[in-house]
């Protein structure tokens, strides 16, 4: 079976999946903001610890009603930019896609899902170290693993044929069962380090190299671990050590939301932060830490809004 895929958002994430896929020989159409004109004349630049390559021909596209008709849409957008979505995704939709959401948070299925009803949905946890270094210029600094899991509809045998098709790509893919169980495990690192490379103005590797900072980290991902299984998510014990370790082994790293805040853009808290904690709430459990840093990440926000 041969896909067509959509790349909705072709920053540091579309660019980077969205390129090894076109790479591989796939059918990849790229919707890209503020760097189609660059695309269209000099292509897509990825430089990767895995090898550096060039797309000279892109399937690039300034609106979405321009494209054709695609299988499976790969939205990589920030989820500050969730409400366009309806708008940007009917125009390529047919009775049979699917829409993944290559995004951080809790929640962002479910709303879309009360949105486009009668949409198949389905979540992408992408764990990777990329970042959008220029136009149509992503640099891949580590890792690259993505898990793929269904929300709504009937797509499972497609679904596993994108995993495929990312392995053949030189990506690895795997079909999660409980889309709502990854979705927890990925925010044990995304609630601290996100939000502690913001508070503490600081890059991965100096939180976990200082002693106090490395305990909070711990404390926090403990209090997500708890409300995932008030939530019905279990993980497994030990799963904060082993996102301790990882960190540990990664390159030094500025997370989005890092660069975000930096660059004044808006900051991903709804679904990393606030949806979160909504959920364990109505579940029982309270993230005393997290409710703390996110409080502190709203006052950041309107602080950077003001400016």
């Amino acid at each position: 079976m041969t896909i067509r895929y959509g790349v909705i958002g072709t920053g540091a994430l579309g660019g980077f999946y969205g390129g090894m896929l076109a790479r591989a020989g796939k059918d990849v159409h790229f919707l890209f903001n503020s760097d189609y004109k660059h695309v269209k004349k000099h292509g897509l630049r990825i430089d990767s610890i895995s090898g550096n390559f060039h797309l000279s021909q892109v399937n690039a596209y300034a609106l979405s009603d321009q494209m054709p008709l695609c299988d499976v849409l790969l939205v990589c957008l920030k989820t500050t930019n969730n409400h366009l979505l309806p708008t940007l995704l009917r125009p390529i939709l047919h009775a049979n896609s699917v829409v993944v959401l290559i995004q951080n948070g809790l929640g962002l299925e479910a709303d879309l899902s009360q949105q486009m009803p009668y949409t198949a949905i389905a979540g992408g946890l992408a764990f990777i170290c990329a970042s959008k270094t220029g136009p149509g210029h992503i640099t891949h600094h580590d890792y690259g693993k993505l898990n793929i899991g269904l929300h709504c509809g009937n797509a499972e045998t497609i679904l596993r044929q994108v995993c495929n098709d990312f392995n053949e790509a030189n990506i690895p893919a795997h079909f999660v069962d409980d889309l709502n169980q990854a979705r927890w495990q990925k925010l044990v690192w995304n609630i601290p380090f996100n939000g502690l490379t913001v508070v503490m103005n600081s890059a991965t590797d100096q939180l976990i190299q200082q002693k106090h900072s490395r305990q909070l980290i711990l404390e926090m991902m403990g209090e997500v671990i708890h409300a995932a299984h008030h939530c019905g998510a279990h993980i497994a014990p030990h799963f904060d050590q082993k996102m301790i370790e990882l960190t540990e082994n990664m390159a030094p790293y500025a997370p989005s939301m890092k660069l975000d805040y930096d660059n004044q853009r808006p900051m991903e808290i709804h679904y990393i932060y606030t949806r979160p904690l909504e959920i364990a709430h109505k579940a029982g459990f309270e993230m005393k830490r997290v409710v703390m840093l996110e409080a502190q990440l709203q006052f950041l926000e309107e602080k950077n809004r003001n400016r």
